[in-house]
């Protein structure tokens, strides 16, 4: 297993924010900056450990936020270089000090900080400390966002879709979007169909958190949007509605083509090892028999139950795929579990039921035991 993201905000990150700064403030005191933003690091994990940082530029930048902005700003290098995410790995996080240091600090100058995040958002992403802005002053805010999502930058047009979602990770709630969320559909009305798959990507998720809040307002919006939609347009809404396919949303499934109660058998059920130690892998196989005369169309997914820390089991729904089925057919279907250890799931041992979903409909498959060993 690689090492935790944590560890990305080193002593040498440190070293290297301070002569970044150094390099256009002269000024700065970087020796006391780096002693202060080193103390106690190792053991804080990765938000706090940007937090601290930010703290100590706080702390060591001039006392004038206009001035001290000016001077972070000045440091920034340069924009993303691609207009994806994918593949840039942990390096835009080096801003992640400086996006909370606006969130913190800048509130009592809103249109230089909301300026300020324009640009950190080209480098990193300002979805998490615009939040604070618009829990302080929506209308504000939202000037600004709306101005944004037709920015020629397809990062800026990110942050507009990213920032605003009702459900964001890692974020701070923003109790004004949960209540006004036909203004957060306007700004994404304006981005469903943008020439960049990363900004349709976070619309789809935008809509994705709407589903958990509000979720025949999600349907409203999907049926709407699939009128006369591009094939570009359909995938984004086909991606907003996962969550609501998860969880065997009739109307979610209907708009997909999937609202039909299936006519199947499940069948011949294999998993295998039946008992499997954490780090393993399990290996799952059935068939799916059509019990109707005329053919169908049919969304299945596998759901396993996997246990928590507290003993609860919380079930996660794993895609396998779309099939037309004949009458009287027979598919055959595979997949497999992973037990590894990851930073954002952790196994732990116990019962695991399984079942496999069919149009929404819950099919039970068995389980399977999970050791330490």
């Amino acid at each position: 297993m690689g090492a935790p993201l944590k560890t990305f905000f080193s002593a040498e990150l440190v070293k290297r924010l301070a002569a970044e700064i150094a390099r256009v403030h002269p000024a700065f005191p970087v020796r006391a900056f780096t002693k202060d933003a080193c103390r106690g690091l190792e053991a804080r994990e990765l938000l706090d450990r940007g937090r601290h940082i930010a703290g100590a530029l706080g702390a060591h930048l001039p006392a004038a936020y206009p001035e001290a902005v000016g001077i972070l700003l000045r440091s920034l290098g340069p924009e993303h270089a691609t207009d994806e995410l994918i593949g840039a790995g942990m390096a835009p996080f080096f801003y992640l000090p400086h996006t909370m240091f606006i969130a913190e600090r800048g509130l009592g100058h809103f249109d230089l900080s909301m300026r300020a995040q324009y640009e950190l958002t080209k480098r990193f992403s300002a979805e998490a400390s615009v939040r604070p802005y618009i829990a302080a002053d929506p209308e504000r805010a939202f000037g600004f966002l709306q101005m944004w999502a037709t920015d020629s930058n397809p990062h800026i047009r990110r942050l507009v879709s990213e920032g605003t979602r009702l459900r964001l990770p890692w974020a701070m709630r923003v109790a004004w979007l949960d209540q006004n969320p036909e203004r957060v559909l306007a700004l994404l009305d304006l981005l469903k169909d943008d020439p960049s798959t990363m900004v349709r990507r976070s619309v789809a998720n935008n809509l994705n958190d709407l589903g958990k809040v509000s979720p025949d307002l999600l349907v409203r919006t999907a049926a709407e949007w699939l009128v006369n939609a591009s094939p570009e347009r359909r995938l984004l809404v086909e991606h907003a509605l996962r969550s609501a396919v998860k969880r065997g949303d009739v109307n979610a499934l209907r708009l997909l083509g999937y609202g039909e109660e299936p006519r199947v058998s499940l069948e011949s059920v294999t998993l295998t090892p039946r008992r499997v130690r954490i780090g393993a892998t399990v290996a799952m196989a059935f068939a799916l028999l059509s019990t109707s005369r005329r053919p169908q169309h049919l969304l299945v997914d596998v759901a396993v139950h996997f246990v928590k820390a507290r003993r609860a089991a919380v079930p996660k729904v794993f895609k396998l795929g779309r099939f037309v089925v004949g009458p009287r057919e027979r598919i055959r279907l595979e997949t497999r579990f992973s037990l590894a250890v990851h930073t954002t799931r952790v196994p732990r041992p116990g019962h695991h039921a399984v079942e496999v979903i069919v149009n929404g409909r819950r099919l039970p498959a068995g389980s399977f035991e999970v050791s330490n060993s």
